[in-house]
């Protein structure tokens, strides 16, 4: 080398966080996302820091923690129930320097069996944040196919029913001009410019099914690509192939950036057209979430809470469906007993809503599912060693399913707290007949009885008979 040359340093890779949902705390390094300091601390930046990126630390349910200690002060990020992914921006400048990756504790398979196996109800929720540096390769296919496909799937559905008529009043004729509206609301106001106008909207459009038909080949290819080994791919690359059928009769055409833009800026009133051009402008413009070929990913959250009573629910069905059994639930308000108060101005809580009521005969099962891992520590370390914080959160669910419980008359009450444990310790626990812990108390004349209940999180088609045979739900679990 030269005198007096020196070697240009490679472009600093910015930083992806790693955590797992309610799992440890991550602590950041200021170096990375903050100007650098004499003590190499965070100096005057930690608020900053914390100002710029509290919204998207926020949707991800994640907390920031500041510990200031003897060894300087740190900023640490404690993961809940949620996974996805956020940028991180810089507590100097505001611009995105890194990111945050929270992965599910059972595992991206599980997940993905699960919104499978429950048809997808609850989707990935795109943030409307930067891109995430570095996450694009960092999970599985069907976190971008799985949204995707359902819009696109949706999208052609309306379609199919072709083209409805709008009124609106444009800058511009655009169909049909309304003459009379014209005259007597605009015109009479000096308002030339304000054209009333009836016009088809976008229906069965042959431009925009290329299009769709370019992406899903896309997404089904990215699905092949990557997706051997993963189920929930291969059903997904099921899902687009048929879907693909539909669109035989066309082309593919790669979308126009720019069509796709004014598309999506006001030429389509009908939401599922809406958003499935967003969609497609999602796979055009390879925002890398979910085997897509970039490094960049978007920004996105899942609840695993929402998750995890969805898969609840479907499996206390398919029992009810076997054993008898009237199924009610919170999300659809069909459980709901409102409160009615003295003073409605200095009130608390309106309603109590338990998740999960279930009629069977004789009894009432009151079924309340718990994203936490009590039962899990209970196996493994037992009460005694539960921390004050576990015991006062175990203690909550406890008192509010009885609470649910004590809404209704039945000859038999039930309370059941509905638990995820791992696969390899549901089976564990079955073997030993402690995958279900019962108890009961007496007041009077009224008996409830309490059960708390493992599940293993993702494996419903698998393994639902063997569920069935051993739980006390409804049959035993019920």
């Amino acid at each position: 080398m030269a005198a007096g040359r020196t070697k240009s340093a490679a472009p600093k890779q910015a930083p992806l966080y790693h955590a797992v949902d309610h799992g440890p705390a991550v602590t950041l390094s200021p170096e990375l996302l903050a100007p650098p300091q004499r003590d190499g601390g965070w100096g005057p930046y930690a608020e900053a820091f914390l100002r710029f990126n509290r919204p998207a630390l926020d949707a991800l349910d994640v907390k920031a923690e500041a510990h200031a200690s003897s060894g300087g002060f740190s900023i640490r990020l404690a993961p809940g129930g949620k996974t996805g992914a956020v940028p991180l921006r810089s507590a100097q400048t505001g611009r995105v320097v890194g990111g945050l990756l929270v992965s599910p504790r059972f595992g991206w398979s599980g997940v993905g069996r699960v919104l499978a196996e429950t048809g997808w109800p609850a989707l990935p929720e795109f943030l409307p944040l930067p891109m995430v540096p570095g996450s694009g390769r960092e999970v599985p296919p069907w976190v971008l196919a799985g949204p995707v496909l359902a819009r696109l799937e949706a999208m052609l559905q309306r379609m199919q029913r072709g083209y409805q008529q709008r009124e609106a009043v444009l800058g511009s004729p655009r169909g049909r001009i309304l003459w009379n509206r014209y005259i007597a609301e605009s015109l009479v106001r000096g308002q030339w410019h304000r054209v009333p106008c009836r016009f088809p909207d976008l229906g069965h459009d042959p431009l925009l099914r290329s299009y769709a038909r370019w992406v899903l080949e896309r997404v089904h290819a990215d699905l092949v690509r990557v997706g051997r080994g993963d189920p929930v791919a291969v059903g997904l690359a099921t899902v687009a192939q048929d879907l693909l059928q539909a669109l035989a009769d066309v082309q593919p055409q790669r979308p126009r950036r720019h069509e796709l833009g004014l598309l999506g800026r006001g030429r389509v009133t009908d939401e599922a057209l809406r958003l499935g051009i967003e969609a497609m402008a999602w796979v055009e413009e390879e925002r890398g979430l979910g085997g897509g070929r970039e490094m960049d990913g978007l920004a996105w959250a899942l609840s695993l809470e929402t998750l995890w009573e969805s898969y609840v629910e479907a499996v206390v069905r398919r029992e009810a469906r076997l054993t008898g059994g009237e199924v009610r639930v919170g999300r659809l308000g069909e459980t709901l007993v409102p409160i009615t108060w003295q003073d409605p101005v200095r009130r608390s809580l309106s309603h109590l809503v338990p998740d999960i009521v279930v009629r069977r005969g004789r009894a009432v099962y009151v079924i309340d599912a718990k994203y936490k891992a009590h039962l899990a520590d209970l196996d493994e370390v037992g009460w005694r060693r539960f921390t004050e914080k576990e015991k006062a959160a175990h203690r909550a669910d406890f008192h509010q399913v009885l609470a649910y419980a004590g809404l209704y008359d039945a000859e038999e009450i039930i309370a059941v707290l509905v638990y995820p444990v791992q696969q390899w310790l549901w089976a564990s626990m079955t073997s030993g007949s402690r995958s279900v812990i019962c108890g009961e108390f007496v007041r009077g004349e009224r008996r409830t009885q309490v059960r708390l209940v493992g599940l293993p999180f993702g494996s419903m088609t698998s393994n639902v008979s063997t569920i069935m045979q051993n739980y006390p739900v409804m049959g035993s679990f019920l």
